[in-house]
């Protein structure tokens, strides 16, 4: 696959694309409108007014306690062949220049099979999509909610206080938007992260773990930046993924309303790995069943080649000419 351009198309291309969404309904029905799990105009891309501000609270309430080792970048979870349970994982973010969408066709997909599934989301992408978010946490028995940075700044390239700043600051407005909802049966707080581009020095690696979040990569990145929506590509694609799935892995989608056709490809990879025997469980459960098998630094498919993106998208990786400090 080509994973310069499943990244580059999946996240962060600016140019606007296009997906199914309803019609909003009238004034009058907007409180039905925010209760709906259906596609909306609002989901859609660039369909709410970019924010640049920080959250209302820079430090969350409660924090983690700091990790007792620095425990490396997880790619998957070691399990024998008869335990057949792997790991659904969606990223959702922006960065500081823009907003991108929420894919609800997915996580209704996701709903509807009842499948459990673990949600990577940048902080400000959440306040973006706060009602959705909030909606989503409700769902607490089957998704998951897991920290991917606040405009999803590359760890090898911020600075040691923009770093803090983008974990924290995604800490909080998780924080701020259960304080919302005032339901105790929703996790305090996050406990998992996921490197943007899948980039990390050591010194990261040891900031993160000091802020007692465990890293969570994937072995297979299952978007190949394709139309999924033409015939048979969702078809021919689900093949090669369930190919190179096994027991243990994790599998990397994203829900941000790119690429196209997602819920398509998730349709065919679902119904191929059921019809194996696979199950599926958050990677909260996944790391409980076996040995974590880490890496020292995070990549796609082979060691270096997420290298070239360090360049592409702002000087760390937010979108921005100049540094985020988280000041």
């Amino acid at each position: 696959m080509k994973l310069l351009k499943v990244f580059c198309l999946a996240i962060l291309i600016f140019t606007s694309t296009s997906s199914f969404a309803h019609d909003l309904p009238d004034s009058s029905d907007l409180h039905q409108v925010h209760n709906s799990w259906k596609p909306d105009k609002l989901d859609l891309r660039r369909a709410i007014k970019n924010n640049t501000n920080p959250p209302e609270r820079l430090i969350p309430v409660k924090t983690l306690q700091p990790l007792e080792n620095v425990e490396g970048v997880i790619r998957r979870v070691k399990l024998s062949d008869d335990q057949k349970f792997i790991a659904l994982t969606f990223d959702m973010c922006e960065l500081d220049t823009n907003t991108t969408g929420c894919d609800m066709d997915v996580i209704n997909f996701l709903r509807e099979r009842e499948i459990p599934a673990s949600l990577f989301m940048g902080g400000k992408w959440m306040r973006t999509h706060s009602r959705r978010v909030k909606q989503i946490m409700s769902e607490y028995k089957l998704f998951e909610i897991a920290n991917h940075n606040w405009s999803h700044g590359n760890c090898a390239l911020l600075t040691e206080e923009g770093l803090k700043a983008q974990i924290l600051w995604t800490q909080s407005q998780y924080e701020l938007l259960r304080e919302e909802l005032n339901n105790e049966n929703i996790p305090e707080i996050i406990t998992l992260f996921r490197l943007p581009y899948g980039r990390n020095s050591q010194k990261s690696l040891k900031i993160i773990a000091e802020l007692g979040l465990r890293i969570i990569q994937w072995d297979i990145a299952a978007e190949s930046g394709a139309d999924n929506t033409k015939p048979g590509r969702a078809k021919r694609s689900a093949k090669v993924v369930v190919n190179m799935t096994k027991p243990g892995s994790i599998l990397l989608f994203h829900a941000n309303n790119v690429p196209k056709g997602t819920v398509n490809l998730l349709h065919e990879v679902v119904d191929e790995l059921e019809a194996k025997g696979y199950k599926f469980v958050k990677v909260s459960e996944l790391l409980t069943m076996g040995e974590v098998e880490t890496v020292k630094d995070g990549y796609f498919s082979r060691p270096g080649d997420n290298y070239n993106l360090d360049k592409k998208f702002g000087i760390d990786g937010t979108g921005r000419r100049t540094r985020f400090t988280g000041k």
